[in-house]
């Protein structure tokens, strides 16, 4: 497989194209040379092939060759809204949950997370994000890039909340007496309609935060009775759902 790119512009064969800065500057590090193919993609269906046309100092122009219509996305989109974990961990489940297929991700500040953002920082922190995951499916092969949304409090989160869709299960991660199995629950959503799971950070969501989202159509559910990290968890769920045939 040749190296793979994420291209924020139009690309439409036979057109001659200069790369992205970020882009760019990965195809000079591994010292490509006019001739050579790398693969695009710009989160607008399929990857095309390119060919290196001239190098340089900072500039790399491709002519776009044929398009291919492949696709690696998970038979059901699935958008995981998470208490932020801290120091580098967040990047780890963001770069580990974009190459198991995640749709989107909210990272919220939840009452035991231990992680704050606001203003000019969180713009920065989203913006880093963002990156990981684009970096993450150019290594792993994915052509749809997940969306990063902004980081938001919980309570802004729930406040925009809609009804929950039809057939489109809400779960949340809990340690709550009685919670029923993740596999159980999906039992009773089969086919392809989204799923919005909802974990917390270190030390789990607050029963107060865990009653506000059952409010508003959250099942709780249980990866059985291990406790796993606020980074892992999420992840074992989604393995579950995108690789799993759920």
């Amino acid at each position: 497989m040749s190296a793979r790119f994420y291209a924020d512009l139009p690309l439409h064969t036979g057109e001659s194209v200069q790369l992205p800065a970020h882009a760019a500057r990965h195809v000079q590090v591994l010292r490509l040379q006019p001739g050579d193919l790398i693969t695009l993609f710009n989160n607008q269906g399929g990857e095309f092939e390119a060919t290196v046309e001239r190098m340089g100092r900072s500039e790399v122009a491709v002519r776009i060759g044929t398009h291919s219509a492949l696709e690696r996305e998970a038979p059901r989109p699935v958008h995981l809204v998470l208490g932020m974990p801290a120091n580098e961990r967040m990047d780890w489940l963001v770069e580990k949950a974009s190459e198991l297929g995640v749709a989107s991700m909210t990272p919220l500040m939840t009452e035991r997370a231990v992680l704050r953002l606001k203003g000019e920082r969180a713009d920065k922190k989203r913006a880093h994000w963002q990156g990981v995951a684009i970096a993450a499916c150019e290594q792993c092969g994915r052509n749809r890039v997940p969306l990063m949304h902004g980081v938001s409090t919980f309570s802004d989160w729930t406040a925009t909340l809609a009804p929950p869709a039809p057939g489109a299960p809400r779960l949340l991660l809990s340690l709550r007496a009685g919670t029923q199995p993740l596999t159980s629950a999906l039992a009773l959503y089969p086919g392809t309609s989204p799923v919005t799971l909802l974990s917390g950070p270190e030390g789990g969501l607050s029963p107060a935060e865990e009653n506000v989202a059952v409010q508003h159509g959250f099942v709780p559910v249980t990866l059985g009775g291990r406790i796993l990290r606020a980074e892992t968890a999420p992840l074992a769920c989604l393995a579950l759902l995108t690789l799993g045939g759920a």
